[in-house]
């Protein structure tokens, strides 16, 4: 993965908006190229595109992450056949990959769930796409007024966890490479890019310089305090009254990761295990063989889902488990924001409720 190694000088290159999709042709012919693509309803999606005319580029944030790229909402395991008893594992990822245009909280986000996928019990499937994608990041000079990534530690025009970063300037694009995997996409495509100046980072440093003053930044001070000493909040009841359990959260949050696991048999001796998106706001994802369900109510499942994104996350890997992209808040049919959340949950540990 590309977060340990990186280009000791970073190499800064401009690309004129008129090459963009040059390059991008150039790139969908040599890798898989997934990119933003905007869709009906205005709706912005990452999309396997095979080159840069259908890319988009002025967008705020896209409706669901790039995670799917390195996490599929349904990905083939292995096949087996109850004849031999043999497993024909899932083909790896072929060739080269290049995510292209993802914002820098969804590049924090897939730094979030890297150690879910790389610990005690490291997951092939995963870590094979990791390691064949390059992640060319664009840098969000003009977040939205739901984004508040700046709570987490996300630089809105930063470029953690990516290989190459992007940053529009006004008549051109600055390309730095990050990493290794950065500076061998922009060598091998150099023919469209040229030298960089110090006048082109002066402009990037002002650019970034307005978008962090402009993104929300709430005080989540105390929060994961009160969280480890009080799980029997009243606050969650009055919370879970709002909640439908729909799940719309969990699939569009770029740091959710849950999953189930299916058989699938179209008769015969054979058939494919296949993992799946999941959800811990569903009734069914922590019922037992037995029946007993730890988690039988709303009011257990909201609060997992927001205790795993201010405490459990931290605990388990010293990373939050969200990245305040704000998808969740705008997507929720009943209105339940995370950003309102923190807020109260500060009054909670300041004030007691």
């Amino acid at each position: 993965m590309n977060s340990c190694k990186e280009v000791p000088a970073m190499t800064a290159m401009l690309i004129d908006n008129g090459n963009i999709t040059k390059f991008l042709d150039s790139v969908a012919r040599d890798r898989l190229l997934v990119a933003p693509v905007r869709e009906e309803d205005n709706v912005v999606m990452f999309r396997h595109v095979t080159g840069g005319e259908p890319v988009c580029l002025d967008y705020l944030n896209a409706s669901v992450s790039p995670r799917e790229m390195f996490f599929p909402a349904t990905e083939k395991m292995f096949a087996f056949s109850t004849a031999d008893g043999g497993l024909q594992p899932a083909e790896p990822a072929k060739g080269k990959r290049v995510l292209f245009g993802a914002r820098p909280c969804d590049v924090k986000a897939i730094l979030s769930i890297d150690p879910v996928f790389s610990g005690d019990f490291p997951d092939p499937l995963y870590l094979d796409k990791r390691e064949k994608t390059t992640i060319v990041a664009l840098a969000c000079t003009n977040p939205s007024h739901r984004c508040f990534c700046a709570t987490f530690g996300v630089d809105p025009a930063g470029a953690e966890g990516a290989d190459l970063l992007l940053t529009q300037l006004e008549s051109c694009y600055l390309a730095e490479a990050i990493t290794p995997k950065g500076n061998d996409l922009l060598e091998a495509y150099r023919q469209f890019f040229s030298t960089a100046s110090g006048g082109h980072a002066a402009e990037k440093n002002r650019l970034a310089g307005a978008a962090a003053q402009k993104v929300n930044k709430l005080d989540t001070g105390g929060i994961k305090e009160l969280l480890d000493e009080n799980f029997e909040l009243p606050y969650w009841e009055e919370l879970a009254l709002k909640c439908l359990n729909c799940g719309i959260c969990t699939y569009i949050c770029p740091t959710c990761h849950c999953f189930n696991i299916m058989d699938f048999t179209r008769g015969g001796t054979g058939g494919v295990r296949c993992r799946t998106w999941d959800s811990c706001m569903f009734m069914n994802f922590t019922r037992m063989a037995g029946g007993h369900n730890p988690r039988p109510t709303r009011k257990e499942r909201l609060r997992n889902r927001f205790m795993h994104k201010l405490k459990y996350h931290l605990d388990r890997y010293n990373l939050p488990g969200c990245v305040g992209c704000g998808r969740c808040a705008g997507a929720c049919p009943a209105n339940i924001d995370i950003r309102q959340i923190i807020k109260e949950l500060r009054e909670v540990a300041q004030n007691g409720r």
